[in-house]
């Protein structure tokens, strides 16, 4: 069966002695459970994370880039993940493969400060609606009937899905690498959890909107006809991110009237009439970048998630950044996470009582890591 285990140990510190401790104090503390572990420990922190926390990372980006780190550090014993749960597990995943335990020594304990730092669109698309789904396609259209690519923002037990059945996982910035590669073993693709990442790098490479069909898990056939998903190239799952659907075509309208010239620079997990009417389309990786390297004196209204536009702004003060929509919206789950979570993770990992731990079941993890590896060999 495959599945993931979280783990929340009871013994130890409890977190309702942080609760009430004034930020000077659990910065404090943070820092000496830092400077006691040393090495061994690594800190990550999301670009989504709130200021105060990502202070404390050893390492900040994407949620590949941040599993790849902890994944080449030969040092640490024990990964704090400043992020949500996917992350965390990839993390374990990639961190904990066989070979890297056995130069390390040992496995590295991967900690979640708050297990309620979920992703909504990753629950979107359970094992047991997916493997439902696969198998009426099975019987629509025959044996293997696609290759399925999950984009990263997917749980454990989806990547190895795609492990299981020859596909691949794939991030934001290498989606088009993912679905040439895919195309290449078969001509029809399965993508999974956000039908705006992959109907927009469907529509960068030419296909067609009618050969896109949007699959919604609560109805038969994820409702369509026989005929339309024979026609289909990509079969879209019906999920999204919160965050990244509320920017309109309107905020981009807006924008445009009010400052003439400024460049609008949005995620690819936006809708597509965003992305369309947009100057620049990237992952969150590839929005720093290019915000950095603009002239002085560029205007940018930036659709993603408002701490990191917030960021970007405090970073770059010779230009001028705005949050593309006029309703505040952050990720809440990411928001979760705060300097009491933090330094109750830390001391009680130091206290060798951690809380929290992300272990992926083992025939999981060895699958999903398969679908990871694929990714690599893709270039972004």
């Amino acid at each position: 069966m495959l599945e993931t285990i979280s783990t929340r140990q009871s013994a130890g510190i409890s977190f309702s002695e942080f609760k009430s401790l004034p930020p000077e104090e659990l910065t404090q503390r943070i820092a000496s459970v830092r400077e006691r572990l040393g090495p061994s420990l690594v800190i990550l922190g999301h670009h989504y994370q709130r200021d105060e926390v990502i202070a404390f990372a050893d390492a900040r980006g994407d949620s590949y880039k941040l599993s790849q780190y902890a994944a080449e550090n030969r040092d640490c014993r024990a990964i704090v993940f400043c992020g949500v749960h996917f992350m965390a597990e990839t993390a374990d995943i990639l961190a904990n493969d066989p070979e890297r335990v056995s130069s390390r020594g040992c496995r590295a304990t991967v900690v979640l400060p708050d297990l309620a730092a979920g992703c909504s669109m990753a629950d979107m698309a359970a094992l047991e609606q997916v493997e439902e789904c696969w198998q009426e396609l099975t019987e629509t259209l025959g044996p293997d009937p696609a290759t399925p690519v999950t984009y990263i923002n997917s749980a454990a037990s989806i990547k190895a899905f795609c492990g299981i059945h020859g596909g691949v996982v794939c991030t934001s910035a290498n989606a088009r690498g993912a679905l040439e590669w895919a195309f290449a073993r078969k001509n029809r693709v399965l993508f999974l959890p956000d039908q705006h990442l992959g109907r927009n790098t469907g529509l960068q490479m030419g296909i067609p909107l009618d050969e896109m069909p949007v699959w919604d898990p609560n109805q038969p056939l994820g409702g369509n006809d026989p005929d339309a998903l024979r026609r289909a190239r990509i079969i879209l799952w019906r999920g999204h991110c919160s965050v990244h659907q509320i920017f309109r075509p309107e905020h981009v309208h807006y924008f445009r009237e009010k400052y003439p010239g400024i460049r609008i620079i949005v995620h690819p997990e936006c809708t597509m009439e965003v992305v369309s009417l947009a100057d620049e389309v990237g992952s969150t990786s590839k929005i720093i970048r290019t915000v950095a390297a603009s002239p002085p004196g560029t205007r940018w209204a930036i659709g993603t998630e408002l701490h990191l536009v917030n960021r970007l702004k405090h970073e770059h003060p010779d230009k001028e950044i705005f949050f593309l929509s006029p309703v505040v919206c952050m990720c809440s789950t990411m928001f979760r996470i705060d300097l009491p979570h933090l330094c109750w993770a830390l001391e009680n990992l130091a206290a060798g009582t951690p809380v929290n731990v992300i272990e992926v079941e083992p025939e999981t993890a060895q699958l999903a890591r398969v679908a990871l590896r694929r990714m690599l060999e893709i270039q972004s």
